[in-house]
């Protein structure tokens, strides 16, 4: 089969021929029709993501397809049966082995590309905003790079919690796209001094910071007294340090959000926010931005288009056709 990955961490990734995967105990093998990129796989493939399997590996986290064989000890999702899976690598393939506990079936009306854009980014958002920072109706929630795939997610998923949503996003053809995901207010971070920008609007009762560094220090300042901030990442590749003295005097309050860390301790915080979360798909609330489709034989392609933030929602690798 073909396959996308590593030989070594800080090497370039190249698609290769690899054998035929057989499941575990307690594994699917997927025959793979679509992956959804993050920037965490631009981390894999440099050795800096939080969890960091043993290359040579195939990358992708985020695959989509049809249960293709039952592992030992494995009753189900039958073959055939449509699937999302949150995986820490192997999507980039054309067949992958992982745990039946994390196959999710896709209801009828998702497409494969839609299912690929949507674990990561919208379950990310979601547990943000409603399970760590318990965002409220008419509070006003800052969204940094909210063109990316999970800042999308959190201003549309902020706007249908009620909130007052400010998006914060690079040049106008991103902050189009905020616009149509439901943002009330926009701040080009080229063209606006951002702290300024955000106190003029009232300020911030919680902010969505995928970005960190110097966007982390201007919206701080620029949250309101008992205010909620969440560390989602740090795609300017700098890490902001905090000031403690800050968060006392103002009541501030700084959260930090791991999407996938909540499989290892609380698995059931990351099942019950995707049950909502199809169901709001379901009814047509939801609808993921993909702004890139890519053949695997253009994985690297790809890689590249996120990694110069030339995307806008989400990238997508179409391994196979929808049947």
């Amino acid at each position: 089969m073909k396959a996308f990955g590593i030989e070594r961490f800080g090497t370039a990734p190249f698609l290769s021929d690899r054998a035929m995967p057989e499941p575990g105990k307690g594994e699917v093998r997927l025959r793979i029709a679509t992956c959804g990129l993050n920037f965490a796989d631009l981390l894999m493939v440099e050795g800096k993501y939080q969890e960091r399997p043993d290359p040579p590996l195939t990358l992708g986290m985020e695959p989509t397809g049809w249960i293709d064989t039952l592992g030992p000890g494995v009753d189900g999702p039958p073959p055939g049966t449509r699937v999302a899976v949150y995986a820490n690598c192997g999507g980039l393939a054309e067949y992958g082995c992982f745990p039946a506990a994390r196959c999710i079936p896709l209801p009828e009306a998702m497409s494969f590309e839609d299912a690929a854009a949507f674990q990561i980014t919208y379950g990310t958002s979601h547990v943000a905003l409603d399970h760590k920072a318990r965002l409220q109706p008419g509070e006003t929630l800052l969204v940094l790079g909210a063109a990316g795939g999970v800042g999308l997610t959190a201003v549309e998923i902020g706007k249908r919690m009620g909130a007052r949503v400010i998006a914060c996003a690079r040049g106008a053809d991103k902050l189009a796209a905020a616009k149509a995901a439901g943002a009330d207010h926009l701040i080009d971070s080229e063209a606006d001094d951002l702290r300024d920008a955000i106190r003029a609007l009232g300020g911030a009762d919680v902010v969505y910071d995928p970005i960190g560094g110097d966007q982390f220090e201007s919206a701080f300042r620029a949250t309101k007294p008992d205010g909620r901030i969440l560390v989602i990442g740090f795609a300017s590749g700098k890490v902001p340090p905090i000031p403690a003295n800050h968060l006392l005097v103002k009541n501030i309050s700084v959260l930090g959000l791991y999407w996938g860390g909540y499989l290892k301790f609380r698995p059931e915080v990351l099942t019950d926010s995707l049950s909502t979360l199809f169901g709001w798909y379901a009814e047509g609330g939801l609808r993921p931005h993909v702004s890139h489709i890519f053949p695997l034989e253009k994985a690297g392609e790809a890689l590249a288009t996120l990694r110069d933030r030339k995307s806008t929602g989400k990238v997508v690798v179409r391994v196979a056709e929808a049947e």
